[in-house]
């Protein structure tokens, strides 16, 4: 068994107030969930209105199958019209 943790920080532009950040964040999240099954959450920059962190987990029956979703996680927020990718630390075990 494989486990892969990731810190996604992430630029959301446009933000005028954390509750339009919230809106964007939260909705991200479900459909992170929803689509590839992984355990993610808000865990950094919660007051901020143009940033925000996000941790997320995914555990697999082996190390390249992790990789591949992650991969694909950072496909997938790439081309989301509403954020950017700053940085990504992504850790095995």
């Amino acid at each position: 068994m494989r486990v892969a943790i990731c810190l996604l920080e992430l630029y959301v532009p446009g933000t005028t107030s954390l509750k339009s950040k919230r809106k964007v964040i939260k909705s991200l999240i479900q459909r992170l969930r929803n689509r590839f099954n992984v355990s993610v959450t808000e865990v950094g920059s919660q007051d901020l209105w143009q940033r925000s962190e996000l941790g997320l987990a995914v555990v697999c029956y082996n190390g390249s199958g992790a990789d591949k979703i992650m991969e694909s996680i950072f496909t997938y927020v790439e081309k989301e019209n509403g954020v950017d990718i700053i940085s990504t630390r992504v850790e095995n075990y």
